[in-house]
């Protein structure tokens, strides 16, 4: 089974759910898992804590060995329900602590803290003051904390000021202010002529020049967009500004619908758990969209959503394949992924593995093996990589039970 949100006034991931059946399509065109058939049940989740129940449930009923490539703000309900009757959960998206807790997940990648630390790694030389506009939700609520950690501030004074939001607000004026305020950035004048500041205007450019800077970084998943609208409308363009974000919070698509190369997020800086889309590591996925996703608009390849449900049904197959003449049930499929030596996801990520000596030991999330985050950067309209090798940032992470 695969479950994400859609069609939801809050974050949506519909690709997690469409790239998951395409991937099933590919596979059993090309001879399924060992001569069987790969069957993949999907779910809406509905970013609620009774239908991500009901999609446990529905896991349960329908036999599924595995729950693959999910994104949920609830794993606190989910992932009991699971342990319960032993399915794993495999590439979860990484939002919530429960999914680098419990023994029945299998994360791919670090999660919502790989790429929060990452940010604010990615920052720590350049910013002076910094504004985290975050969503206001128990998840959430553990960000400033793991910014701050990558930021490697010492004192109170020059932490992060932390900006909770609502994430399924229509406008976030309230938030940008406090951000733009924190930040240190003017506001534009009442009467002055508002609208989408160019890329030459809006923010810090390209070219090395946002050291000490003014920064505000935003990780309001599919909302971000909407609090970019109300944080042009409200900045005065006579002052500089860093813009940072994560990936699943600012997209290609977004950058392609706020004005490509002129868009106002040109020269922004955003951290993801993989390569650039455009890399070659990403060929395979991008051939099977084109052949077997029937021009279905809901797969972006660019998604980190659509990409880690890839990852994970990557692994998941790897796994399968190594288990050809036994008993494939949700049972066996744990003790599988639990006993599986290094498992290859063709560069996207380290080779994975969950076995004991393979933890990377860190308390706060004792199930992450993969903490290596890739730094892009939105440059002539497109985002690329910033820095051609990935980033460690287990150090980070370990801060913050050293904290």
């Amino acid at each position: 089974m695969t479950w994400a949100p859609a069609d939801t006034k809050a974050t949506n991931m519909p690709g997690m759910t469409a790239i998951a059946s395409a991937y099933a399509r590919w596979v059993n065109d090309n001879g399924g898992v060992n001569g069987r058939e790969l069957k993949v049940v999907t779910c809406n989740e509905g970013n609620d804590s009774v239908r991500v129940a009901a999609c446990a449930r529905k896991a349960r009923d329908v036999g599924a060995v595995a729950v693959v490539g999910s994104y949920t703000t609830h794993a606190r309900t989910a992932l009991p329900s699971l342990e319960v009757h032993g399915i794993p959960y495999l590439g979860g998206y990484g939002l919530t602590e429960e999914e680098f807790s419990s023994p029945y997940s299998f994360p791919v990648n670090g999660g919502q803290p790989a790429l929060v630390a990452g940010s604010g790694r990615q920052l720590a030389d350049l910013c002076d003051e910094v504004a985290l506009v975050r969503p206001d939700t128990i998840a959430g609520d553990e960000l400033p904390g793991v910014f701050d950690a990558g930021l490697g501030r010492k004192s109170d004074t020059e932490a992060v000021t932390d900006v909770p939001a609502p994430e399924d607000s229509a406008e976030y004026t309230t938030e940008a202010r406090a951000a733009l305020k924190a930040a240190g950035v003017g506001l534009a004048p009442e009467d002055a002529e508002t609208g989408p500041a160019t890329a030459e205007d809006a923010y810090a450019t390209a070219d090395g020049s946002a050291e000490d800077a003014p920064c505000v970084a935003a990780a309001l998943g599919g909302r971000t967009g909407t609090f970019l609208d109300s944080f042009t409308r409200l900045r005065d363009r006579g002052e500089r500004v860093t813009f940072a974000s994560v990936l699943g919070s600012v997209e290609q698509s977004l950058v392609n619908r706020t004005g490509g190369a002129a868009s106002m997020l040109e020269g922004s800086y955003v951290t993801s758990w993989y390569p650039a889309s455009q890399e070659p590591e990403w060929d395979e996925m991008r051939s099977v969209v084109r052949e077997y996703a029937f021009g279905d608009n809901r797969i972006d390849p660019a998604d980190p959503g659509v990409q880690t449900t890839w990852v994970a049904y990557t692994v998941l197959r790897s796994v399968l394949e190594g288990m050809d003449g036994r008993e494939i049930s949700a049972h066996s499929v744990y003790k599988a992924l639990d006993d599986s030596g290094p498992i290859s996801t063709g560069g996207l990520t380290p080779d994975l593995s969950w076995q004991y000596e393979d933890l990377l030991g860190f308390p706060s999330y004792p199930r992450i093996v993969n903490s290596m985050v890739n730094f892009q950067k939105v440059r002539g309209g497109q985002l690329v990589s910033a820095r051609e090798e990935p980033v460690d940032i287990g150090e980070t992470l370990n801060r913050l039970t050293d904290g």
